[in-house]
């Protein structure tokens, strides 16, 4: 499973602060997407509206071709894990909701035998496609596809070899991600990887793997991400605490190493990571589209029932009950989805932090 922009680790999405960075000559954001997001969260802004997502996360099905111990998302019984999004459905959710950004996850994505559809027909909206795998059968069904501005690979990527296979639960699952990253380089796509981090990890793995994804895979961004705590999830003994997590990205970022990945960050997340700045998620940020409806509050959780349209999920949430300091769940959550869209509102708030964003590499 990815887990994406707006994934701890997927997704999710992440994807919005590629909007306002360099690449450090990578092919990051093109300038037609950096721009298409930025006038979208201007004329948001000028018109007054508060709550409105940058990133909506697609998930068009549960199943998966992998059983991590840290997914909280393929445990449902197989009548729900058999259910698929139309592509229909899909495109009505995404314009339901306006986001200019799309992270489709699941469980994997390329299981569902539409996906081809479901991208095309998402990109010829114009809108900027990101699509999260475990690469598996990437090599496959890369054909399907077509190289666009509007469209990235997300390859999930949980550290190097003996690591990432630890965390997915199966060996040679590294050696076929490596592949799927180099033949889609090769056939001209942009290739995002996304990297979920647990307390087996620490600062010399965290650097060891960026590393490896920065200066020898050349991936065109990293996205990262402390790991969040599902409850479903087999394994509930290696989810990073807020401290945890400080400690470890302190020590990960020192020496300036952090200003030579292409992280697909904004500086004032990573500043979050770090413990140099606190501050609340925006759970609508990078709202979530599932098999059940609009999941509330947030890609994390599912503490209420699901929403049937995108105007309930925003009008009928009690979103003063989410947040550290307000629900025992959220309490040792740092992951992106939620903090990286309050990061960007910082951001292009103001023009320090957008100056510094835009000079990051």
């Amino acid at each position: 499973m990815c887990y994406g922009p707006g994934k701890p680790g997927s997704g999710s999405s992440g994807e919005v602060s590629g909007t306002f960075r360099g690449n450090n000559g990578s092919m990051s954001m093109p300038l037609k997407q950096k721009l298409a997001v930025g006038k979208y969260i201007l004329g948001k802004r000028l018109r007054g509206i508060e709550k409105y997502p940058i990133v909506l996360e697609l998930e068009p099905l549960l199943q998966c071709n992998l059983a991590c111990a840290g997914c909280g998302k393929i445990q449902h019984p197989n009548d729900i894990l058999r259910k698929r999004l139309s592509v229909e459905q899909c495109i009505a959710a995404v314009e339901e909701c306006g986001a200019p950004m799309v992270s489709i996850a699941g469980g994997e994505p390329l299981v569902h035998e539409q996906m081809p559809e479901i991208v095309e027909a998402l990109v010829k909206r114009g809108k900027f496609v990101i699509l999260c795998t475990n690469a598996l059968l990437l090599k496959k069904k890369i054909d399907q596809f077509k190289p666009s501005a509007h469209f990235v690979w997300m390859i999930h990527m949980d550290g190097l070899r003996e690591r990432h296979d630890q965390s997915v639960c199966r060996e040679g699952v590294f050696d076929k991600a490596v592949e799927a990253i180099k033949i889609a380089k090769e056939r001209g796509f942009r290739v995002f990887t996304n990297t979920t981090f647990f307390t087996q990890d620490d600062a010399k793995s965290i650097r060891a793997v960026l590393d490896y994804l920065n200066d020898e895979l050349k991936v065109d961004m990293m996205q990262i991400s402390p790991a969040y705590a599902y409850e479903k999830a087999p394994d509930q003994e290696h989810f990073l605490g807020v401290e945890q997590t400080r400690k470890i990205f302190r020590e990960a970022f020192s020496d300036g190493k952090r200003k030579k990945w292409r992280l697909n960050h904004s500086p004032v997340y990573l500043d979050f990571l770090e413990g140099k700045v606190d501050f609340e998620c925006t759970p609508w940020g990078i709202p979530l589209y599932t098999v059940f409806g609009w999941q509330r509050p947030c890609y994390l959780m599912s503490d209420a029932p699901y929403a049937k349209t995108y105007k309930e999920l925003l009008e009928e949430t009690d979103w003063s009950h989410f947040g550290r300091g307000r629900n025992d769940k959220c309490e040792n959550c740092m992951a992106h989805c939620g903090y990286e869209p309050t990061a960007v509102a910082r951001t292009t708030s103001s023009i320090k932090e957008s100056i510094r964003a835009a000079f990051a590499h």
